[in-house]
């Protein structure tokens, strides 16, 4: 029942907010350059399963989020909580990939600037297992000069510890977000532009690595392939002989 549903997403925020803000003690900055109205980008660096909460329970409005389908597909009593969390912390259930399931996920982000709405994105595409702030990808640039709404550059500090990586179950720590000074992004060009979305997203992200202070990867973030390479990545945040990875 629709009713029922939108109840418990009701439900779900009014009880999960506060203990977000209980547990984590968070340190908020820059809520003022987040616009309370109008269409608006997050643009955050990804650190932890927890970035999506903590940008969503934490800013000044309400904020949408791309998230796995799955959380939405549940059957029985597991399903139902999943779908009232998820739902009420504001996620927008897709099929994940590339191509034209990249693309979908784009136009869902896109119809909830072109309602007014404010809609989080992570540029790097996937979390950083090092630590590092990676390449963004252009579908940010594209959201922005596509709907006309400003970016706000987010930075995230202490989700990686709530969550590290490989853990299943949050810990206690306390977690930083920092909003900065909202971006136009418009004098870049079209989003037609491939030129105008590359240097739009690179702007986009010099912001965030600003805010957060991470090394730059100088790299894309593609996921490991093997068990191996992923402990690889993760050990690299503990080692500062490793050569930064070319473009």
């Amino acid at each position: 029942m629709p009713g029922t549903t939108k109840f418990a997403t009701t439900m779900s925020r009014a009880v999960v907010t506060p203990l977000a803000r209980l547990v984590w003690r968070p340190r908020i900055v820059g809520r003022k350059n987040v616009p309370r109205h109008g269409p608006v980008i997050l643009a955050s660096n990804h650190r932890s399963f927890v970035d999506s909460p903590a940008i969503t329970l934490m800013a000044p409005r309400k904020v949408s989020f791309l998230a796995k389908q799955e959380y939405f597909t549940g059957t029985g009593f597991r399903g139902a909580v999943s779908r009232a969390f998820f739902g009420g912390i504001g996620a927008i259930g897709v099929e994940r990939g590339a191509g034209a399931a990249a693309q979908h996920a784009l136009d869902l982000g896109l119809e909830r600037l072109q309602a007014g709405e404010a809609f989080a994105i992570y540029p790097e595409g996937t979390r950083s297992l090092d630590g590092r702030l990676y390449r963004g990808r252009t579908g940010v640039a594209w959201l922005a000069l596509t709907s006309g709404a400003p970016v706000v550059p987010v930075a995230l500090t202490g989700t990686e510890d709530v969550q590290p990586v490989g853990s299943r179950l949050p810990r206690l720590a306390r977690v930083t977000i920092e909003f900065g000074a909202p971006m136009d992004l418009s004098h870049f060009g079209e989003a037609s532009s491939g030129r105008a979305r590359r240097h739009a997203t690179d702007a986009v992200m010099e912001a965030i690595r600003a805010l957060s202070g991470q090394e730059p990867a100088n790299a894309y973030n593609n996921p490991p392939s093997t068990i191996v390479e992923r402990v690889k990545q993760v050990l690299r945040r503990d080692d500062p002989t490793q050569a930064v990875e070319p473009d």
